[in-house]
């Protein structure tokens, strides 16, 4: 990792290329508080995660759906860090390809708990928020697969 505000990756001695993901953005508008650091910005959102199980219901329907989604959210930025330190072009790919398997895993249990019309305040952002990450991890994934070998 380099000492600017970018997370980078290199693969392999020869013919090394270099991944870049923005840790951070200057903001337009300073009243948006947005992370854009994708390590940073899926840790905080397997707190919400979290979070959001802890106020489900505890019956039985819910807790199957509390599990699902604390193991496919908090997955996600496990995935992003070994990603992170993965040691070629492939590895990196296969980490990323599975982190955005598990956002979309975690978008569908979000839905479904909103469904049921549970008064929990944030999980339309949360929704807005699973749907950023894939959109990320997206552009991150076609990036790698359109570098030339």
């Amino acid at each position: 990792m380099n000492n600017n505000n970018n997370i980078s990756c290199s693969f392999g001695k020869s013919k090394s290329k270099e991944y870049k993901i923005p840790r951070k953005h200057q903001n337009q508008n300073p009243k948006e508080d947005k992370i854009y650091d994708i390590r940073e910005r899926s840790f905080q959102f397997a707190l919400r995660i979290i979070r959001i199980s802890n106020s489900l219901s505890k019956s039985l329907p819910f807790n199957i759906i509390k599990s699902q989604l604390i193991k496919s959210g908090t997955s996600i930025g496990a995935n992003i860090e070994e990603a992170d330190g993965s040691i070629s072009k492939r590895d990196f790919l296969n980490k990323t390809v599975i982190a955005r398997k598990e956002a979309k895993e975690t978008k569908y249990w979000l839905r479904i708990i909103a469904s049921q019309k549970i008064e929990i305040t944030q999980i339309k952002d949360d929704i807005d928020e699973i749907q950023e990450i894939i959109n990320i991890l997206s552009v991150m994934i076609n990036k790698i697969r359109n570098v030339k070998n």
